[in-house]
């Protein structure tokens, strides 16, 4: 019998993508709700009792109102998936990043709440975490990470305006150093001080890169770039989704990187660019924000939640 799905919230970006990706996928049914009914809490409320797990693809504080519907059922409540922010440092809630810790896949697969990851977080935990595991990077040690997407990521207002031609070609945002992504960011990273997080958007549809600049004299016994591509590697090790592009592949060939080639997959790739003679370091991450960033992650998550992967 197929598992059945409710993705609260499938007209936005986030749940399209979804229900395309799921399309094909055997062993799970999506039921939908009478589009004149979706802000009907009673109607939601009764197709959540009648399903396996809710995906929500929610603003935040509506994301918490379904939870809170949910948990109304009792012994009878679906199993949630949340893409909103609202959940994801929060208590009794588990992160779900499954290439992030050993052991974090099984623990998506067991819980009743998961957390689908933000994008930008999810290229730089990818990056910081094995090497703060490894003992390379002190957990106070200060981080900036600098990251950009496609305008994809930025909501309905944000793509009606790159489409119409009236927003700016490139454009840094989050500087009052406040974006939405960062306690995420620092708590699974597994960095004691708050990160600086740079955040801009360009004119293309979708891809994402983030980039973390290291001086390498400061971090703990002054690790060549090698080094810091090694601990990626073994952290990574056997992971479908996530690859570290090594040296030996043409890593660093030209010494530059684009945003969009691994867009409309569910793939993330890591580099180490650097120069041992200088001391410096640049590690890049590559994802497609609505893959591996958005949609992609919360199938895979789906997929575990339900026995599927």
């Amino acid at each position: 019998m197929a598992a059945t799905v409710f993705i609260d919230g499938e007209a936005g970006t986030t749940g399209l993508g979804i229900r395309d990706r799921l399309r094909d996928v055997a062993g799970i049914e999506i039921r939908s709700i009478d589009p004149a009914k979706r802000k009907d809490p009673a109607a939601r409320k009764a197709l959540m009792a009648e399903v396996d797990a809710v995906v929500l693809c929610l603003p935040d504080d509506a994301a918490k109102e379904s939870v809170a519907l949910a948990a109304e059922l009792g012994t009878n409540a679906p199993r949630i998936l949340d893409a909103s922010t609202a959940h994801r440092v929060s208590e009794g809630w588990v992160y779900g990043f499954a290439e992030m810790a050993a052991g974090q896949a099984d623990a998506i697969r067991k819980a009743t709440h998961v957390a689908n990851p933000g994008c930008y977080p999810t290229g730089g935990i990818a990056l910081l975490r094995p090497l703060v595991e490894a003992g390379l990077m002190p957990p106070d040690h200060p981080v900036t990470v600098n990251a950009v997407s496609g305008y994809s990521g930025g909501g309905k207002s944000m793509i009606e305006a790159y489409e119409a031609g009236t927003a700016p070609s490139f454009e840094l945002y989050g500087l009052t150093l406040e974006h939405k992504h960062l306690p995420e960011l620092q708590r699974y990273a597994g960095l004691a001080r708050r990160p600086i997080f740079v955040p801009s958007v360009g004119n293309f549809r979708q891809g994402m890169l983030v980039s973390v600049p290291l001086h390498l004299d400061a971090l703990k016994g002054a690790p060549k770039p090698a080094d810091l591509e090694e601990a990626l590697v073994a952290h990574y090790r056997g992971c479908e989704l996530v690859r570290v592009v090594t040296d030996a592949e043409g890593g660093l060939a030209g010494g530059r990187i684009e945003a969009e080639s691994l867009n409309d997959t569910d793939r993330l790739e890591l580099r180490v660019f650097g120069s041992a003679a200088r001391g410096q370091a640049v590690l890049v991450a590559k994802l497609d924000n609505l893959g591996k960033g958005a949609s992609g992650a919360a199938v895979q998550n789906l997929k575990l939640m339900l026995g599927l992967l």
